[in-house]
């Protein structure tokens, strides 16, 4: 199943069901590369996104997901495929730059990318300091970067449970940011630090949540 196959089917059915506040789907370009760059509260979020967006969202996704057997694995293989996700492996620098890589071409295809700035997801609700591989993408596509703040989906799977439930939740879409002036300027570290606190200042307008102040260190390893 394709993943626009799959906003046919499954995006009526989660606005039924779930009836999800959506705010400012407006603000993500209808064509070109665009970095969606969002919160993080729960493992569902990969799935929310693309099904709530106006256009395919290709997100990463563990290189687990696409090898398992059984019923679970190859349920796991259709779904993360139908959402265009990309599989990675994860745990060493050299796997971060491939993720990276693998998002850059999505949009020199011209495709809609997410990233969570924040590297894994949030198990108290704060939101933690954004890594730079963003600004990276932002710098090396040139694409505009949409923030987006999720609110909820921590009650719809919350950590250790696998059966979602039903909870509503708000999906707000903020208007893109363009830093394609920075492109070039030199030292690039600071660059890209910059552009990373401008991204998560303007998530943190929209999601209002504590800010944490630091990195968020927890393992991915059920990301």
């Amino acid at each position: 199943m394709s993943q626009a196959l799959a906003q046919l089917v499954l995006s009526p059915m989660t606005r039924a069901v779930y009836r999800p506040v959506v705010i400012g789907r407006e603000n993500i370009p209808r064509t070109g590369p665009v970095i969606i760059a969002s919160n993080h509260l729960a493992a569902i979020d990969s799935a929310v996104i693309p099904l709530v967006a106006p256009r395919p969202v290709a997100f990463l996704a563990k290189a687990e997901y696409f090898t398992g057997t059984g019923v679970k694995g190859r349920a796991n293989k259709v779904f993360f495929s139908s959402m265009g996700s990309i599989p990675v492996e994860r745990g060493t620098h050299r796997a971060a730059q491939a993720a990276l890589d693998a998002g850059l071409a999505v949009l020199q295809e011209g495709g809609a990318f997410g990233i969570y700035p924040e590297g894994t997801r949030s198990r108290d609700g704060r939101l933690y300091k954004g890594r730079t591989g963003v600004a990276w993408l932002a710098l090396a596509s040139g694409a505009p970067v949409v923030p987006v703040a999720l609110t909820g989906t921590e009650r719809i799977q919350p950590v250790g449970k696998l059966m979602p439930r039903l909870r509503r939740i708000t999906v707000q879409f903020g208007k893109p940011l363009d830093f394609s002036d920075r492109i070039g300027i030199t030292p690039v570290g600071p660059v890209r630090r910059a552009i990373t606190d401008e991204i998560m200042e303007a998530i943190h307008a929209m999601s209002a949540q504590p800010l944490a102040g630091v990195y968020n260190e927890h393992q991915k390893a059920d990301e």
